[in-house]
């Protein structure tokens, strides 16, 4: 009866292992999905950016995203739910409610991180992006602070 001894099937496993451990290396798993939720996070953001700037438009330049519709011009705003000029978090509580402004009219639903972020409905979300208003020049800034090895941000 003739077979394999050891020292062969030790060997092959040996070949094996390198060869698995190249091909870990060279894909990566850990980059890919880096870039892919930095990737969605890109595209929320951008979404964010183009539904305020669109919600602006319709206002004449201003932005309608206060209590009781009240027109906000300045930036600053004034009011509890208006961008500040340090980043805030946009979520249902604990942040800029930001999302029946934009829902339904601008975009179909809020957008949100990937990996720590979460949207059911208007009353029951957490973009964890972040936004700011600038008081040199009254520009927009939304962030996502839990990007991977990149800073994500878009000024308008």
């Amino acid at each position: 009866m003739k077979g394999f001894t050891l020292i062969e099937l030790l060997v092959v496993i040996g070949i094996i292992v390198i060869l698995m451990t190249a091909a870990l290396v060279a894909i990566n798993p850990f980059k890919q999905f880096a870039m892919a939720n930095n990737a969605s996070r890109w595209s929320g953001v951008t979404t964010m950016m183009n539904a305020i700037s669109q919600a602006m438009v319709d206002g004449k330049g201003a932005f309608k995203c206060t209590p009781a519709g009240a027109i906000v011009t300045d930036c600053p705003a004034k009011g509890d739910t208006a961008p500040t000029t340090t980043p805030t978090i946009m979520a249902n509580t604990g942040g800029y409610d930001i999302c029946s402004c934009l829902v339904d009219e601008y975009v179909a639903t809020m957008p949100y991180d990937p990996q720590t972020g979460s949207y059911a409905s208007c009353t029951d979300y957490d973009s964890q992006y972040s936004i700011s208003c600038s008081t040199a020049n009254g520009r927009i800034t939304i962030a996502a602070p839990g990007a991977q090895g990149e800073t994500i941000l878009i000024t308008r």
